[in-house]
């Protein structure tokens, strides 16, 4: 007798979402929105402080230190609100604080990099340090955040091609700053006189 041929056995497709849970998922999506957006929020205005900060902390270091560190708070409370309080999986604590300490990093980063674009007319020599600082910095915490190999992304192509822009672009802003120091910026430097009469 011949044997019957043996039927491969195929996993059943998957079962479609119901619309229950179609509706349950847009519900929680809908509930998160208005947080999602306060974190958001929470990022740019964070940055914010911390670019003005980075920029005119020698004019008065106590004041911009403080708005500096509320930078950075209100950086962190949008980190913890959008990558781990919505977060769709329990985040385990090394990851938590890994998330935390590069979201610092990747603060400053930001703050430098939009606070040196912003006022580099009005302090160059400062501002042509803090932008390429900025593009490593920003570049270095966002790979330690996000990507799961980050060493391989920091150390490859990219990598090497954001150190070849940073110092062309340390260069570049070092070549045109003494020229527009002697222009003269809107910013009084620190020890120089502001104009005002005492």
């Amino acid at each position: 007798m011949s044997s019957s041929p043996t039927l491969a056995t195929t996993p059943p497709p998957p079962t479609p979402p119901t619309r229950s849970r179609r509706r349950s998922a847009r519900t929680r999506e809908g509930a998160s929105l208005p947080w999602r957006y306060l974190g958001y929020i929470g990022y740019y205005v964070g940055a914010g402080l911390i670019s003005g900060a980075v920029v005119h902390h020698p004019m008065a270091p106590a004041r911009y230190s403080m708005i500096a560190a509320s930078g950075v708070l209100v950086f962190l409370l949008a980190t913890v609100l959008n990558d781990i309080v919505l977060a769709t999986e329990r985040q385990p604590l090394s990851r938590i604080l890994r998330v935390l300490g590069t979201s610092t990093m990747l603060s400053f980063g930001l703050g430098m990099l939009s606070g040196g674009m912003q006022h580099f007319a009005d302090l160059p020599e400062r501002c042509a340090v803090l932008i390429p600082l900025g593009i490593v910095l920003s570049f270095v915490a966002f790979f330690l955040k996000e990507a799961k190999r980050p060493w391989r992304r920091i150390f490859g192509l990219m990598g090497l091609a954001i150190l070849v822009v940073t110092a062309l672009t340390f260069l570049g802003l070092r070549h045109i700053a003494p020229a527009m120091a002697e222009s003269g910026g809107g910013h009084s430097q620190p020890g120089h006189d502001d104009g005002h009469q005492h």
